[in-house]
């Protein structure tokens, strides 16, 4: 879906038919909203994409610095920053919204869920398309950045506070510094943050037990005797290994 697509599919709609459809999406995503009365004062992710609304359309019919300004004062009281430029879809929801930034040439495509401390940024001062594209139905964790002219499939789902820096494939769940595919052809599963593994937790398990093996079988063929160092090695690997497995059962 491009840019003028999206564009022509929110304007084939009033601005007051899309601002009903805003206020409706938190039913849809936040199991805590009880009445249609803490819309108004609990969340400012909802009021973040409202105000885009209005500042949008000002942006592209020639009122840029009267959007710049309506962003501005918006940005103080909901906490995020929402280039006027950038595109977004219907039916988008910013799930508590502080620390949100969506830079001006982003493409937000519809049934988006965006967590809070979330940034789509840019990598380049050139002119032109820097930031990235978010596909529909994605789902991208709390403090997650994604940065660059880079495309997150549909369906996919960012791992929280994982920096993505390369095109995320359809259906997948990406993790980490930097973000790795670790599931594909995901699309009816949820992102479950307590089911995600942890990449540098498992990377130095491995790690220690292979220097363990390799420790072993040195001792056995070459006669080399550590025992006095290796008994200490031993317990703090011990340790190590039993917090990490705490840790993953908690």
């Amino acid at each position: 879906m491009t840019n003028d697509e999206i564009n022509g599919n929110i304007e084939n709609i009033s601005l007051w038919q899309q601002i009903k459809e805003d206020f409706s999406v938190p039913k849809l995503n936040d199991p805590a909203l009880d009445s249609s009365f803490e819309l108004f004062f609990n969340y400012p992710g909802v009021w973040a994409i409202i105000n885009h609304r209005i500042a949008n359309r000002l942006y592209n019919n020639g009122w840029k610095k009267l959007a710049r300004a309506l962003v501005g004062i918006c940005s103080l009281f909901t906490k995020t920053d929402i280039h006027p430029a950038a595109t977004i879809g219907r039916r988008v929801f910013i799930d508590h919204a502080i620390g949100v930034v969506i830079g001006a040439t982003t493409i937000v495509e519809d049934d988006v869920l965006i967590y809070q401390g979330v940034t789509l940024g840019g990598v380049s001062l050139n002119k032109g398309k820097r930031h990235p594209t978010i596909k529909s139905n994605v789902v991208i964790g709390s403090g997650a950045k994604v940065l660059g002219n880079i495309t997150i499939g549909q369906n996919s789902k960012i791992g929280a506070n994982s920096v993505v820096v390369c095109d995320v494939p359809e259906n997948s769940t990406a993790v980490g510094v930097p973000a790795k595919i670790i599931k594909k052809d995901n699309k009816n599963c949820k992102l479950a943050h307590g089911d995600l593994p942890d990449i540098n937790k498992e990377m130095f398990k491995y790690l220690l037990e292979r220097i363990h093996v390799l420790e072993v079988a040195l001792k056995e063929e070459d006669g080399i005797d550590v025992s006095e160092k290796d008994e200490k090695l031993e317990t703090d690997y011990n340790n190590f290994i039993e917090a990490m497995n705490s840790i993953k059962k908690a």
